[in-house]
């Protein structure tokens, strides 16, 4: 599928939301200027490291960080003062919620850079590549899940449902997938399709020896990092499409949660552990969200007495779970690291 193509079917998506005037909320354009946005700063970023690659320091990841987040709040103010307070505060509430629970992303991200001994020079590098192979993949569920909604609306029953069993899973099941990272089919898939260096060889994926063209070890972990995200993505997109029905929306939270997500990676890497309730507070949310998803299939098929739950109510919800994990996981590990 062409990028016009992608345009064209997320519009026809689009106008379909919008039965009384057939146009679609945000047209092409909008869409064409904000993914060029999207592209444009990645390319600068990846401008500056291929530049000056270093190891990058809590200081410099925590100014980057206050950037990419101002950044997505004047975003938002814009979309209050453009289009209107509905769809402004969607937008935050999918934004609040893509980017909280990309933190849980975080603890895999550490994982693959310590499997693969990526020298910290290059994490950086490693990180954006990797980061925007998940963003085109996940534009890719976003339309489809944007096209299956429009027409099924009772499609929410399995999301809902999906979202509800995600959060029991993640507050009563350990998770063991964080002690060992596994390599998943398409990197093996890769490895026996092309011969890979033992070592690094820079920042270079792929190289030249004795004749014979190699990948090298940073071009497999730029694929782990992305796809690994594509499987957290399996919550996470069914989770914003509970909290708006707008695809443009749906892409835009997601951006602005990964393109602060390589940053925040430097900034709280060695912190991770400190947030020791973080599994339980995203699992509210997800079972929240749940919830919200099966009440709104169950008017969407004709059920009357179904409560509809309010953007406000949601964003509410989202952001005391997570102020209130956040407090109560410092505390308990400042308990224990006194108690020790």
């Amino acid at each position: 599928m062409t990028l016009a193509d992608t345009f064209s079917t997320t519009s026809a998506v689009l106008a379909e939301t919008n039965p009384a005037t057939h146009e679609p909320f945000f047209p092409w354009w909008v869409w064409l200027i904000t993914i060029g946005a999207v592209l444009g700063l990645m390319a600068v970023d990846l401008f500056v490291v291929d530049h000056n690659p270093h190891e990058v320091k809590t200081s410099e990841a925590a100014k980057w960080v206050v950037f990419y987040v101002t950044l997505a709040v004047l975003f938002g103010l814009g979309m209050w003062l453009l289009v209107d307070g509905t769809h402004s505060k969607e937008f935050f509430a999918g934004y609040i919620t893509e980017y909280s629970l990309s933190v849980d992303n975080l603890f895999v991200f550490v994982l693959i850079m310590s499997t693969f001994a990526v020298p910290k020079i290059h994490q950086h590098k490693v990180l954006l590549i990797g980061i925007l192979i998940a963003l085109v993949l996940r534009t890719g569920f976003i339309v489809a899940g944007a096209a299956v909604i429009a027409r099924f609306q009772w499609v929410f029953f399995i999301f809902g449902a999906f979202l509800i069993y995600t959060a029991w899973k993640l507050a009563f099941q350990k998770n063991d997938d964080d002690e060992e990272f596994k390599e998943n089919k398409l990197i093996k898939w890769t490895r026996k399709a092309m011969p890979v260096t033992d070592d690094y060889h820079g920042a270079k994926s792929f190289v030249r020896l004795h004749g014979k063209r190699f990948v090298t070890p940073m071009f497999i972990v730029m694929i782990a990092i992305g796809t690994t995200d594509l499987l957290f993505a399996l919550d996470s997109i069914p989770a914003i499409f509970g909290l708006t029905d707008e695809p443009y929306i749906v892409f835009t939270a997601n951006a602005f949660a990964l393109m602060g997500l390589r940053q925040l990676f430097f900034l709280i890497g060695g912190l991770l552990d400190r947030l020791v309730y973080l599994s339980i507070g995203l699992a509210v949310i997800l079972g929240f969200i749940g919830v919200k998803l099966i009440f709104e299939a169950m008017s969407a098929v004709g059920v009357g007495w179904a409560p509809h739950v309010g953007i406000e109510v949601s964003l509410v919800v989202i952001i005391g779970v997570l102020v209130v994990t956040t407090i109560l996981s410092l505390r308990k590990s400042a308990k224990d690291t006194n108690a020790a």
